[in-house]
């Protein structure tokens, strides 16, 4: 993992441009956050309990009330500014700016950030240490070249839409972790480099996340919780998400064809050079055995118990790290029987030791970039905090504009709010009760509100450092943040300006 975090540097018309460490990058944003303590005051809202039927459950989520905003006052009638402490701890009278590495790894629970995601990327890398110490990974990636050779190029789109589908049917997210485990030492293989292989797993499941008709995770909350029925207007997300799955495929074979005619085109030489001498490591180990096609069998049947168990029992982020852990035990299970690459019992433990020292790296990024929301007070809407103040203030600029150009401010600010709170369904239930009543006073329907929601929400999961899911996923391409993040912002740039078009096209046609 040290690798992927180390300070890059790539030259660019002859000037060497050095892109900061991820850790540096999220602690100037921490800095930053906390200076905002002393200058913007606290306010808190309102909240209540709303109910919603998605299908024929009936569902419930609390949620803030419109126009409940309320400074913190003191006795004098002053607005209240709680400046951040420097250092301090819980115990110590609050949590202070130079405590956000400790205090972001230690929140949330075992469903979500920062603790469950924490756990559930090292379990996953300690899964993924044993299925790759068995070599059947390496030795299935050269059993399908040969298969595919002349043919390489259908890999991409075929797994982009593949991957697309699944963040619109089921949400897909923290489960491309694992996958891109195996998809990125394959694209590498196959003469592409380590930025495709996120291209089409995270990029290309939030592109399908962003753009859904059944999302349960985002859609369906952002609508139960706006008054608007729950799934509808799925004939122009279907159109939507053929648009956004086609345009991001043509964007990542682009970049893809560039990088197989020139690998210097590539900006993840690093962690392209790591892949292949892992691979050189294994060179001539590559016999594709009976015992090899168990494991792969296992990983394709893992693979579909979890998508069972997404969609059918609501499997999340505890089951899924529990299913992983299941296949790594079988995998090794299994190398040890067929004695695969020499592989002992104790081989087990150590490949999953290995393999979750390599994610260590991404876990504290999780943790840091948690402690970014912690320094602004967190985000609970009933608490005075800073991020409530923000969120008002938006909500109020809105308010002040009209027509189109309120639809597409919608979607600015929800892409920018994206940021603080990146959970689907934490940022519907915090923005939506405010944005759904403006809509109505600017002239912008609720399922345009919605839809400014769905765009913003999701298609900057894929390049800010507070999400989870794309740290993790980072780690295991071993790309640095700061990297991606100057490579991303172009394509950030495309999707943006298509979301642009959608939003107002639903404003106009009157969606």
């Amino acid at each position: 993992m040290s690798q992927n975090l180390q300070v890059e540097t790539s030259t660019v018309k002859n000037k060497t441009v050095k892109v900061p460490h991820t850790y540096v990058i999220i602690f100037m944003v921490v800095l930053l956050a906390w200076l905002l303590t002393f200058l913007v005051p606290v306010g808190k809202f309102e909240t209540q309990e709303v109910k919603y039927k998605q299908g024929e459950k009936e569902k419930k989520k609390t949620v803030v009330k419109a126009d409940s905003f309320q400074y913190e006052v003191d006795e004098s009638g002053n607005v209240v500014r709680k400046p951040a402490k420097l250092w301090g701890t819980e115990d110590t009278g609050g949590y202070g700016m130079l405590n956000y590495v400790f205090e972001g790894l230690v929140t949330g629970n075992k469903w979500g950030s920062a603790v469950g995601i924490v756990a559930f990327i090292l379990v996953i890398g300690g899964a993924f240490g044993i299925i790759l110490r068995t070599g059947a990974v390496d030795s299935g990636i050269m059993s399908m070249i040969k298969v595919t050779k002349g043919k390489e190029f259908l890999i991409i789109p075929v797994l982009f839409v593949l991957f697309s589908l699944g963040g619109a049917i089921f949400g897909m997210g923290e489960e491309t972790i694992p996958f891109a485990m195996i998809v990125v030492p394959l694209v590498i293989a196959l003469g592409y480099d380590a930025v495709v292989g996120v291209l089409i797993t995270y990029v290309a499941s939030q592109i399908g996340f962003a753009t859904s008709w059944m999302n349960p995770f985002s859609l369906a909350v952002a609508q139960g919780v706006s008054g608007v029925p729950v799934f509808s207007g799925a004939t122009f997300r279907i159109i939507m998400w053929i648009v956004f799955t086609f345009a991001g495929l043509v964007y990542t074979m682009v970049y893809a064809s560039k990088v197989k005619r020139n690998p210097e085109y590539s900006v993840s030489k690093e962690a392209n050079e790591y892949f292949k001498k892992e691979a050189i490591k294994e060179d001539g180990k590559h016999e594709f055995n009976l015992g090899h096609k168990l494991v792969l069998l296992t990983i394709l049947l893992g693979i579909i118990w979890v998508v069972w168990g997404v969609t059918k029992k609501a499997y999340y982020i505890p089951e899924i790290a529990s299913q992983f852990f299941v296949m790594g035990l079988v995998a090794g299970i299994i190398g040890v029987i067929f004695k695969l690459n020499d592989m002992k019992v104790d081989d087990i433990a150590t490949s999953f030791q290995r393999g979750a020292a390599d994610l260590v790296g991404a876990a504290l990024v999780v943790g840091m970039a948690k402690g970014i929301l912690i320094i602004l007070g967190g985000s609970d809407p009933s608490t005075p905090t800073v991020l409530n103040t923000i969120l008002n203030g938006m909500g109020k600029t809105v308010g002040q504009l009209g027509g189109a150009f309120a639809a597409w401010f919608m979607y600015l600010f929800q892409s920018i709010f994206n940021f603080f709170v990146v959970s689907g369904s934490g940022q519907a239930a915090l923005t939506m009760p405010i944005m759904a009543p403006l809509s109505d006073l600017v002239g912008v329907s609720r399922q345009t509100a919605v839809l400014a929601f769905q765009l913003g929400d999701g298609l900057t999961n894929v390049i800010v450092p507070t999400s989870a899911c794309l740290m993790g996923v980072l780690g295991v391409a071993r790309i640095d943040w700061g990297k991606w993040a100057k490579w991303q912002i172009k394509m950030q740039g495309f999707l943006f300006l298509l979301g642009t078009i959608f939003v107002l096209i639903a404003h106009f046609i009157g969606f």
